[in-house]
């Protein structure tokens, strides 16, 4: 029996795309069959849409979570995309013919063995790579084909390299099942075709070079109703993406990618032109223009050179014309003056590519996906839908100089639209710090697409249709699944960011019906943090935050009570206390109706009492010297107390660590602080000391080397040294002995 045409290419191979378009042109099928999910059909309509531009993507992706995806992209170089183009042209039937995307998605092996069989197949690439004597087989490729003039040469070599590597491979590779399963299916497809009336010679096959003898098998079968049948499938769907060059590449991990897709489309518009001149020049151009943009100042004389130069190495290296690598090196010697780093940028620029992918509006089959595209215009943000990442500021106040409450609030509703983003998990924007203290009306955000955005969005359509309602199921979700106060804390603080009151007041009234009074001091503490932030921003994201304040006053009530109690605690659990305390007292500085005096006299309590951890009693005698509720004389007292000959070293040493944390500045200026010090170190003998010097190395770890200094000037008035003498020993570099000994400290034993 006859069999169809089958033309094997490589997924991203310009001169496969146009000798497989002048191999149409000879056959002129009535029947174009092409490598890829055979639910993809309806997709063929968009794909051509002339308002569609490459790089593109077919997402397939389950309905039920957790979601998984596949993707099947598409350059404006692949021969598959090339082939729907043309049989749209010439009104010539086309399809998909490989396993509908509900099986691959089915497939449990198949990240795995994908990624493997990969692995496997590039160890024979190798082998063939040094037989070749190229420095990777991207070279061998463009050389041998890429270059090729000849339709039939390109098709003969295409075929033959397919079916070595098969040779060299087969029943090897991980997913050597799974190839045989697809290829049965394929061998399906092509039955039904005929069986629907075409000849075998009025239909073209498009596949992997790979899969080309496979299909020629004269023993082996198709795949029947019973066999396919027995195949596991999972509910999916599909929908057209935007893609980007720098996702086509092999540096992203695609595995059917090649390192240089923005060059490979430079050979696409070389083979088009049908000049391979056109490559270097071009190529060179690129690379000089970046440079110049960047102040690296390249001259016509320089690229020229280079021009010839790339000729000059493709004679030596046995090519026709410069291949990439040939390209790189002159550039690398022309344009970098011998210096890879010189050039990197340009050459990353001009081989990898910042382009992204357009669709027609209305094609994604996802209402979140159009959601997220009609809130880019409406929100002035098309301009950010760029591979290269952006700054974005904005001012949450209103702007009183335009003359619409859109345009007034139009930074406002940004911030609610990528904060509702964040709680998505879609990568499209990351908020950054913002320098100014207290600027609760600015953000800065850095925004990039990316087509792991995109498909991040795919797998919110099973929470919600639009970004609002899907942020909303996720909030509400984190309410119910919420294990404790501050869980739900952070729920109000993300739904208030989100500009979401609804999610607000839900998660307010489950933070109410939860039992405060069981919630740990470091809970309480969170908590009372997170509702104080949302209070600092007053109205300014249009939201009431009056029912709030119940709430945190309760809950600060709630830790001036029980904190003292939790302040018994080893040194493990000082730290958290420490942060406990910290949050508890910005939260007093920040609302008037948070009762300071309750908050000093709780600080007082723990300054003064001996049974607790000495250190968050140093901390609080700190926090009390900030906010000035402590004076010299009772700072003095505490020091004479706490620093005295017969108060264990630790104890003594972690009060001082405590103290330290805080209000430096204040501290190092008292003099009396650290003539205490000094007389409380010399009554140590030296196994005390090394027990105190644990705790003082921490309290000092932090300082500044400028402030090391101002206390190194106090401690030689105190000894009646120069200052500067003092400064020079303590920042001097340890002796082997003393490195030693402070070593020794690591593993010293507390006896606890």
């Amino acid at each position: 029996m006859s069999k169809p045409y089958i033309f094997g290419i490589r997924h991203l191979s310009p001169a496969g795309a146009w000798h497989l378009r002048s191999f149409l042109d000879q056959k002129r099928p009535r029947l174009v069959l092409i490598e890829g999910p055979s639910d993809f059909d309806d997709q063929m309509e968009h794909i051509t849409n002339p308002a569609t531009k490459t790089p593109i993507a077919i997402l397939a992706y389950t309905k039920e979570a957790p979601v998984r995806t596949i993707l099947y992209p598409f350059a404006e170089y692949s021969p598959e995309y090339q082939a729907i183009l043309w049989c749209k042209e010439n009104r010539v039937a086309c399809r998909f013919m490989d396993l509908p995307s509900e099986i691959f998605l089915a497939l449990p092996s198949r990240y795995e063995s994908e990624n493997k069989g990969e692995e496997e197949r590039m160890n024979v690439y190798e082998l063939l790579d040094k037989q070749a004597g190229e420095d990777g087989h991207d070279t061998f490729w463009e050389r041998t084909l890429e270059h090729a003039k000849d339709m039939e040469g390109y098709h003969l070599g295409a075929n033959t390299f397919g079916e070595n590597i098969r040779e060299l491979s087969q029943g090897q590779e991980s997913d050597w099942p799974e190839i045989l399963v697809r290829e049965a299916y394929m061998r399906r497809k092509i039955q039904e075709a005929i069986k629907e009336g075409y000849q075998p010679e009025e239909i073209v096959v498009v596949t992997g070079a790979y899969h080309v003898a496979g299909l020629l098998d004269e023993e082996a079968q198709a795949m029947t109703d019973e066999e396919l049948g027995s195949i596991p499938s999972v509910g999916a769907k599909h929908t057209l993406m935007p893609y980007s060059d720098y996702r086509l590449s092999t540096r992203s991990g695609y595995g059917a990618g090649n390192k240089a897709p923005a060059y490979y489309g430079i050979l696409w518009e070389a083979v088009c032109k049908g000049d391979y001149a056109y490559t270097a020049e071009c190529y060179l151009a690129k690379v000089a223009g970046f440079l110049r943009k960047s102040g690296n100042p390249v001259s016509s004389a320089e690229v020229i050179e280079a021009v010839r130069l790339a000729d000059s190495l493709a004679v030596l290296r046995g090519g026709r014309y410069p291949a990439l690598r040939d390209l790189r090196d002159a550039a690398v010697t022309c344009l970098g003056k011998g210096s890879f780093p010189a050039v990197s940028l340009a050459v990353a620029d001009t081989e990898i590519g910042t382009r992204i992918g357009a669709l027609p509006e209305g094609v994604s089959n996802t209402s979140i996906q159009e959601d997220f595209y009609r809130k880019l215009k409406e929100l002035k943000l098309e301009k950010y839908r760029d591979m290269v990442e952006q700054d974005l500021a904005l001012d949450l106040r209103e702007n009183r100089n335009v003359s619409t409450q859109k345009a007034a609030f139009l930074d406002l509703h940004r911030s609610f639209f990528l904060h509702q983003l964040r709680i998505l998990g879609i990568c499209f924007a990351r908020q950054e710090l913002v320098k100014q203290d207290a600027a609760t009306w600015a953000e800065n955000w850095a925004v990039r697409w990316s087509p792991e955005a995109e498909i991040e969005l795919v797998e919110a359509a099973l929470k919600g249709d639009t970004v609002l309602l899907a942020a909303s199921f996720v909030l509400k979700e984190r309410v119910e699944n919420g294990g404790s106060i501050s869980d739900i804390a952070q729920v109000i603080e993300d739904a208030f960011s989100c500009g979401m009151a609804e999610a607000v007041a839900y998660a307010t009234a489950g933070l109410q019906a939860m039992a405060v009074d069981a919630a740990s001091i470091t809970e309480l503490a969170k908590t009372a943090h997170r509702l104080s932030t949302v209070l600092q921003y007053g109205n300014i994201r249009l939201i009431d935050t009056a029912p709030l304040v119940p709430i945190l006053t309760q809950i600060f009530y709630r830790c001036c009570l029980i904190l003292p109690g939790e302040c018994i605690c080893d040194d493990g659990a000082s730290k958290e206390m420490v942060e406990a305390m910290e949050m508890l007292n910005s939260a007093v500085l920040a609302h008037d109706f948070l009762e300071e005096e309750t908050w000093v006299n709780t600080l007082k309590e723990i300054a003064d009492r001996d049974d607790l951890n000495t250190k968050l009693s140093g901390y609080g005698a700190a926090v009390l010297l900030e906010r000035g509720k402590m004076d010299n004389d009772r700072l003095k007292l505490e020091v004479s107390r706490r620093l005295s000959k017969g108060v264990p070293a630790d104890l003594g040493a972690g009060w001082f660590e405590g103290l330290a944390m805080k209000n430096r500045y204040g501290l190092i200026a008292r003099l009396s602080l650290w003539e205490s010090l000094d007389t409380y170190l010399e009554t140590l003998d030296e196994e005390e000391f090394k027990r105190a010097l644990v705790f003082l190395r921490r309290a000092f770890a932090d300082f500044s080397a400028m402030e090391k200094d101002e206390i190194a000037e106090n401690l030689g008035e105190i000894w009646g040294l120069n200052g500067q003498q003092v400064s020079e020993a303590v920042n001097a570099t340890l002796g082997a002995e003393e490195q030693k000994m402070i070593e020794s400290l690591d593993d010293f034993d507390f006896d606890f």
